[in-house]
């Protein structure tokens, strides 16, 4: 030791004190060695230092000290681990010389150097390969970088590099660094789908009773304010429209537990068809809560809005099943959606269905740009859940001998106009005097009653 160096004595109670000077020791039976002085609390103590024979202080790798000190490692994990993980992580964020990438952490000032020449090349071989993703073990070979660099570094080093260099992204799961081009990735992973974006609409959570929120996790919309599921085998869903129509699939509490999240902002993932065994290249999309890259597989299966669709997870993260209740085609009673003088209208008509679905979310359409001009009407006129209710009970009402809706399928029909979750749907049917529940999740519509439909 020299002198001004910090220590640290664990069988002293992690007393903490600095070393004041050195001198040369000697013992006839214990040799050469150093006597070190040290500051603790105001307490100059020596301690022998330098000593060259064996003794269970001097074991490299720790462990027969912390048998001296009879401690449960595992135990003191247990109990303490989160909480020191999580101070380190705050002390390590708050040093502007200390970098993450992948749970991983490193010095900034040690790094190689990775100059623009580097990135462009980077660039050149992710854009031969498709635009990836590749990881830097498979880019690092066409750079080079300096060879006496430690291969760590280096790939910590170009990690980084590409990390701040808004050409690249990320697209790996937890733990795992893929890099993809961002020019090359798909335009709905660049940008969020009209239909899918939410914007967050205030209301009273207070009015939905406990049936109502039952129902509301039934649902499982990605934009209500539920709690991550445990994974279940396998994760089972009801197709709404929206997402038929962008080809995506909604990254809801009941599906966010099969995918690896980190902190990128795609992930690139392999969805298996349980039934062809054909790779679908997907992306999760957290910020929009949205997996995309379905839309061929809902044509070819030919998938109408409520249909059950079933995902499972496999031993690799990133590499899950995907499936649907498929059946023999049958003649089925669905609801049509038309558009006339800027409204939107419901008929029963007669359609082949080659899968299981929820009949009270199934609505669809044969004028698909007809009902998303009115989507674009209601969209910028920014219309309340109130005015779409109003517009919708009449027409779905008029479908059934007792004219009632159910909340389910007011929420699927109202989606085709404004992307919305459940929530500020049931708080309006259950606040408005115009809606009277009668039961099993059913309502009937009285104009008379209500509060305007502005």
């Amino acid at each position: 030791y020299e002198i001004g160096n910090e220590l640290v004595f664990p069988a002293l109670e992690f007393a903490q004190g600095s070393v004041t000077a050195v001198r040369p020791g000697f013992n006839p039976q214990e040799g050469n060695f150093q006597v070190i002085a040290v500051d603790i609390a105001g307490k100059k103590r020596e301690f022998v230092s330098g000593y060259a024979l064996p003794h269970v202080l001097n074991a490299d790798d720790g462990r027969s000290f912390v048998e001296l000190l009879d401690l449960d490692v595992g135990a003191l994990q247990k109990l303490y681990g989160e909480k020191v993980a999580r101070h380190l992580q705050t002390a390590l964020t708050a040093h502007s010389d200390f970098i993450e990438l992948a749970s991983m952490w490193f010095v900034k000032s040690l790094m190689a150097e990775v100059n623009v020449g580097h990135l462009h090349l980077s660039e050149a071989v992710l854009e031969i390969n498709e635009g990836g993703p590749m990881s830097v073990d498979e880019i690092l070979p066409n750079l080079d970088l300096d060879s006496s660099i430690d291969p760590a570094v280096q790939k910590f080093s170009l990690n980084y590099a590409l990390l701040t260099d808004d050409r690249f992204d990320d697209v790996g799961g937890i733990g795992k660094v893929a890099w993809f081009l961002k020019r090359l990735e798909p335009e709905a992973v660049r940008e969020i789908p009209g239909r899918l974006r939410y914007r967050p609409i205030d209301y009273d959570r207070s009015l939905l009773s406990p049936q109502l929120r039952l129902l509301e996790h039934e649902l499982d919309d990605e934009w209500s304010p539920l709690e991550a599921s445990e994974i279940s085998q396998p994760a089972i869903l009801a197709l709404t429209f929206p997402h038929r129509w962008a080809g995506t699939l909604p990254l809801s509490a009941r599906l966010r537990p099969l995918f690896a999240i980190g902190k990128a902002h795609c992930q690139r993932v392999i969805l298996v068809d349980e039934e062809s065994q054909e790779e679908i290249v997907a992306w999760v999309v957290p910020e929009g809560r949205y997996i995309t890259g379905l839309a061929d597989w809902y044509a070819k299966h030919e998938m109408a809005v409520g249909s059950f669709i079933h995902l499972s997870p496999t031993s690799d993260p990133d590499v899950l099943t995907l499936g649907y209740e498929s059946r023999r085609p049958q003649s089925e009673w669905v609801r049509l959606a038309s558009a006339a003088d800027n409204r939107i209208h419901f008929e029963l008509k007669r359609r082949a269905i080659g899968s299981g679905y929820d009949d009270l979310l199934i609505v669809g359409t044969d004028v698909v740009a007809a009902i998303d001009a009115l989507w674009r009407r209601s969209d910028a006129n920014d219309r309340s859940i109130a005015s779409l209710l109003v517009e919708l009970f009449p027409t779905l009402s008029a479908l059934t001998p007792q004219n009632t809706v159910h909340a389910k399928t007011l929420y699927s029909a109202l989606n085709m106009l404004r992307r919305t979750p459940p929530g500020p749907i049931f708080a309006e049917l259950v606040q408005n005097p115009a809606f009277q529940t009668v039961g099993d999740h059913y309502w009937m519509f009285d104009p008379t009653r209500g509060r305007g439909s502005k």
